[in-house]
């Protein structure tokens, strides 16, 4: 029997070079959009999946998210003192959605690296990988992607991946999937490759910053060699791992919010603030002024 998904991981421990000089200070992934960092979307899309334990991979310079999640008594005696009732309720609701650890990445060496520092913390269990600079949304709030490659997962074992369609000048940027369709928007793999040509690529299918994998993952992370850039590369060893046990990927309704580069960091703001209850009518109006 396949063991439920209780467990996370969330890689954020990268340089952010793409936001220096602010991300010499903050975390690219304390970003807000709008009033809340993009990390606390990216563990709350794991709460609402119904997972209870989180890991988060992190660096030297990245103490700021430990004490985003971390209790602030001080704080919360103000808010109390002032009646800001409110808010003190936002920032307890923040430190007990889930039980939430650290683990350190001391030298950046790609993503599957990062993954390899959580081997303690999953054990024998499959677990939710979610990129900590992403953020995606569907249609249905109940229904996170991380909790529909999940059910996927608890329903066939293995591994089961997010996956979206790119256009044919973007299949060079991700790690796309080719494979044939065993139920409705549920693929199996025959094929995983990392950053392909687009003559090489088996589809435009592309993994799109959530997965569930199953345990097994780390045996082949430690026989995989470093790949392009010197990095140790998640999809070469997802790629082996496939060989003996099955990997799924999930065409997902929804919409995929990177702020990895600074035009989709404002763009994602402006989703995120046009659906905000306190600016989102003022922000639409001042747009459509913008605009004209």
């Amino acid at each position: 029997m396949t063991r439920l998904v209780r467990k996370a991981v969330i890689p954020a421990a990268g340089y952010g070079t793409r936001f220096l000089p602010i991300a010499k200070a903050v975390p690219k992934e304390m970003l807000p959009l709008v009033d809340k960092p993009v990390i606390q979307y990216v563990v709350e899309e794991a709460v609402a999946s119904g997972i209870t334990d989180i890991l988060l991979v992190i660096s030297r310079s990245k103490r700021a998210i430990e004490e985003h999640f971390a209790p602030a008594a001080e704080l919360e005696a103000e808010l109390a003192a002032k009646g800001r009732k409110a808010e003190l309720e936002q920032l307890r609701e923040l430190q007990s959605m889930a039980r939430i650890h650290y683990t350190w990445q001391p030298k950046m060496g790609g993503l599957g690296d990062a993954v390899r520092y959580a081997r303690s913390f999953v054990g024998d269990e499959p677990f939710a990988l979610l990129l900590g600079d992403t953020v995606v949304t569907t249609e249905d709030p109940s229904r996170p992607v991380t909790r529909q490659l999940a059910d996927v997962v608890e329903k066939r074992g293995g591994s089961c991946v997010a996956l979206q369609e790119v256009s044919a000048d973007k299949v060079s940027r991700y790690g796309i999937m080719g494979g044939d369709e065993v139920e409705s928007g549920v693929i199996r793999a025959n094929k995983f490759v990392e950053k392909p040509k687009l003559e090489e690529a088996p589809s435009r299918l592309a993994v799109s910053a959530r997965y569930v994998l199953s345990p097994a993952i780390f045996t082949y992370l430690d026989q995989t060699q470093p790949g392009k850039g010197g990095e140790l590369q998640l999809t070469d060893a997802m790629a082996a791992m496939m060989a003996n046990e099955p990997l799924y990927g999930l065409r997902y309704e929804g919409q995929r919010h990177d702020i990895g580069n600074k035009l989709d960091f404002i763009k994602a703001n402006v989703h995120f603030g046009l659906q905000h209850p306190d600016v989102g009518v003022a922000l639409r109006e001042w747009l459509k002024g913008v605009v004209a």
